[in-house]
C-alpha cells in the first residue's frame, strides 16, 4: 500500500490551503450575515457565487471529477490525490465544497450522468452542473417504507406509450431546495414482476415538471439547511422514455455506482470536521482559566486532545487505504473497507465534536461557534448514505463467511 501524495497532489493541497485562508474562513461571517439578513433558509448568498468565481479562476474547481477535462476545469484526480483535498473542505462544510463545485449531492448526480445519461442528458444537465450553474437532487429515500433497504422503494414508475408516469412520495431530497435545483434524479420501480434487484429504474425528471410538488423543508435537529432536504410529491408525472438512465432495471445498480465514491467524500471531509472541532477545543482550552488554572492544564483536557490526534490519525489512515484499493482494484472489491469508513469517520468526529462543545460550555451549543452544527450534520451522516447498521451488516457477513470458508478449507 502507498499512501505517498502524488506531487500534482501536493500542489492542489497548497493551493487549496492558501484558498480557504486567503478566502473561504474570512467569508464565513459575511455567509452568516448574508444569510440572516435574508430572512430565507434557502436563500443563495452572493458571497458564495463570489467564491466559486474565485476558485474558478484558480483553478481549484471539480476537484472531485475523476477525467480530465480542460473545459470542465477537472485535472483528473483518483480517489486517493482527491481525498485529503475533500478533508479540507470539510472544515468549513458550509463553503468549501460548493466553492469548488465539488459538493453533494451534486458530485454524485453528476458521475450518474457522466456513466448512464444519454447524450442529452449530459448537454441539458451535466454541462451546467459542471459549470456551476446549476444544482440538483437526488430522490430515493421515501417515508413510507425503510429505505436502508433500497429495494424497498415504493414509487412506481408505469410505462405508458412514450412515457412514464410517476407517481409516489420522496424525502430527504437534498438540494430540492437550492436556489439553482433545476433538476431530480428519482429512484422507482418499472416492474414488480421481476426480480428483486432488477425492479427499480432512475430517471431524470425537471423539478418543474407538471405533478411534482415540493411539500416542506425537512429540518435537521432544528436546523433549515440552506439547500434543503425536501419531502416531495410526485403526482401523476409524466416523463418521455428518454428520461430513464441507463436501461430499465438498472436503478440498483445505478445507487450502488453512485453511492461508493460518495461515501468516501463524506467521510474525508468529516476528518477535516473533525479536524477544526480539535482546533477549536485547543484555542478554547488555552484561552479560559477555572480555579487558578487553564483548562489545557487539566489532565481530562489533554487526554481528549491526545485521544482525538490519535483517532484521527488512525481514521485517516483507514480512508487513504480505501481510497487507495479503489484506485487499485475498483468499488467493488474495496467495499468491505467502504462500510467500515462509512461508520468510523462520522464516529469519531461526533466524538471529537462533543468534546469540543464540552470544553466550549454554553458557548458551544450556540450558533456562536460552529460546532452545534457539526454536530448535527455529522450525527447525520450515521444515517445518510446507509445507516450504521446496514454498513456494519455488510462487514459482519464478510467476516463470518470468511471463518466459514477457512474452517471448510482446513476440514
Amino acid at each position: 500500500m502507498h499512501f505517498e501524495l502524488s506531487d500534482t497532489a501536493k500542489e492542489y493541497q497548497e493551493r487549496l490551503l492558501a484558498f480557504m485562508d486567503e478566502h473561504v474562513y474570512p467569508a464565513e461571517a459575511v455567509y452568516h450575515q448574508q444569510m440572516a439578513e435574508s430572512g430565507n433558509p434557502n436563500f443563495h448568498p452572493p458571497v458564495l457565487e463570489d467564491l466559486k468565481k474565485t476558485a474558478r479562476s484558480l483553478g481549484l474547481w471539480n476537484l472531485f471529477h475523476p477525467h480530465k477535462n480542460e473545459e470542465w476545469g477537472s485535472p483528473g484526480l483518483s480517489n486517493l490525490e482527491y481525498a485529503p483535498l475533500a478533508e479540507i473542505t470539510g472544515r468549513s462544510p458550509y463553503l468549501a465544497p460548493e466553492a469548488i463545485n465539488c459538493n453533494a449531492p451534486d458530485t454524485g448526480n453528476m458521475e450518474v450522468l457522466q456513466l448512464f445519461g444519454t447524450a442529452e442528458h449530459k448537454e441539458k444537465y451535466l454541462k451546467p452542473l459542471l459549470a456551476g450553474e446549476m444544482a440538483s437532487a437526488f430522490c430515493m429515500t421515501e417515508p413510507a417504507v425503510a429505505s436502508s433497504d433500497a429495494t424497498n422503494v415504493e414509487l412506481r414508475m408505469v410505462p405508458d406509450g412514450d412515457e412514464y408516469v410517476l407517481n409516489g412520495r420522496k424525502w430527504f431530497a437534498s438540494n430540492a431546495l437550492h436556489a439553482n435545483c433545476k433538476v431530480l434524479i428519482v429512484m422507482g420501480k418499472t416492474n414488480l414482476e421481476a426480480e428483486t434487484h432488477r425492479q427499480q429504474s432512475m430517471m431524470v425528471v425537471p423539478i418543474d415538471t407538471p405533478g411534482v410538488t415540493v411539500v416542506r423543508g425537512l429540518p435537521v435537529f432544528g436546523y433549515l439547511d440552506r439547500e434543503g432536504h425536501a419531502e416531495i410529491l410526485f403526482e401523476d408525472v409524466r416523463v418521455p422514455k428518454t428520461a430513464l438512465l441507463a436501461g430499465e432495471g438498472d436503478g440498483f445498480m445505478i445507487s450502488q455506482a453512485r453511492l461508493g465514491p460518495g461515501r468516501i467524500h463524506h467521510c474525508m471531509r468529516s476528518i477535516g470536521m473533525a479536524e477544526r472541532a480539535l482546533d477549536l477545543m485547543i484555542d478554547r482550552a488555552q484561552s479560559r482559566t477555572t480555579f487558578g488554572q487553564p483548562v489545557a492544564d487539566r489532565s481530562n483536557i489533554q487526554d481528549w486532545i491526545a485521544e482525538a490526534r490519535i483517532e484521527i490519525e488512525a481514521t485517516r489512515l483507514l480512508v487513504l487505504k480505501t481510497a487507495w484499493l479503489m484506485d487499485t482494484v475498483g468499488n467493488q472489491k474495496a467495499r468491505v473497507e467502504i462500510a467500515a469508513i462509512k461508520v468510523k469517520a462520522p464516529e469519531i468526529a461526533l466524538k471529537i465534536i462533543d468534546r469540543a462543545i464540552q470544553v466550549h460550555g454554553g458557548g458551544g451549543v450556540t450558533d456562536d461557534f460552529p460546532l452545534a452544527s457539526f454536530y448535527a450534520h455529522q450525527r447525520t451522516l450515521r444515517i445518510a448514505d446507509g445507516p450504521d447498521e446496514v454498513h456494519k451488516r455488510t462487514l459482519a457477513r464478510v467476516e463470518l463467511r470468511r471463518r466459514t470458508n477457512e474452517r471448510d478449507a482446513r476440514a
